[in-house]
């Protein structure tokens, strides 16, 4: 494709697209003739990954050009996981993203079917807030419809075999622990004397802390196990 054919399909300007391959960014593309170069489909989502850099994590070129040299050399889980990863972990979207309001605008921002937002919600997986009339969806609960969508999209789905009622377990344990880990944190942060508004404010870190804390703990047993099914296939073979 010609150099204004990918301007228009990536939003990025000619002269950014220039700048980007003068800095190392992009490879020099291939020249048809001698003022015309072809540029091929993957500079497509090589400019993707570069723009969505940019724009959601605020990089300088310089680390990007070496996020992208490292790239290179990441093993298929590493690729999937900076896909998933920058899709859902958006620094810019977890502070602006309003809520979603009414059931008909989050299946729309979601994809999740009206059968099976039901279910969610009778399972206390999503949670609207219902006070003000229209249900009211937070960015967790739209995180959720969409990673719910996606694991159908991968196979993980009620034609496939999969009973999505098998989440329901992890949530009703996960309320469970956070019940008491919220109470048993609050209590320590609030002994002595401290006000209300520093109660709140080391709250609000602690519950960050703590919601990093159990994703990445939950997520290094997932690659254990994941790379230990593995291992134990190859020894059955």
């Amino acid at each position: 494709m010609k150099i204004s054919e990918l301007s228009q399909r990536t939003g990025v300007s000619k002269e950014t697209i220039h700048h980007y391959i003068h800095v190392g960014l992009l490879r020099k593309p291939r020249k048809t003739k001698e003022n015309v170069a072809n540029y091929s489909e993957s500079y497509l989502e090589r400019i993707r990954i570069i723009k969505k850099l940019r724009d959601d994590y605020f990089l300088p070129l310089p680390v990007i050009k070496d996020l992208i040299k490292k790239q290179k050399t990441h093993s298929r889980s590493e690729k999937h996981a900076f896909q998933f990863l920058s899709e859902y972990f958006r620094p810019v979207d977890r502070l602006l993203s309003d809520a979603v309001i009414g059931t008909e605008n989050f299946q729309k921002a979601t994809g999740l079917s009206k059968k099976w937002l039901a279910k969610m919600e009778s399972w206390g997986i999503i949670k609207a807030d219902k006070r003000t009339g229209d249900p009211v969806y937070s960015y967790d609960d739209v995180a959720i419809g969409k990673l719910l969508v996606d694991l159908e999209r991968i196979g993980l789905g009620p034609q496939n075999g999969f009973d999505p009622e098998a989440l329901r377990p992890a949530a009703d344990l996960f309320r469970k622990l956070v019940q008491k880990d919220v109470r048993r944190f609050m209590r320590l942060l609030g002994q002595g004397t401290i006000s209300e508004e520093s109660l709140r404010e080391k709250g609000d870190q602690a519950r960050e802390i703590m919601c990093l804390f159990f994703y990445h703990i939950y997520r290094k047993f997932v690659l254990e196990e994941y790379s230990n099914y593995f291992k134990s296939e190859r020894r059955l073979e």
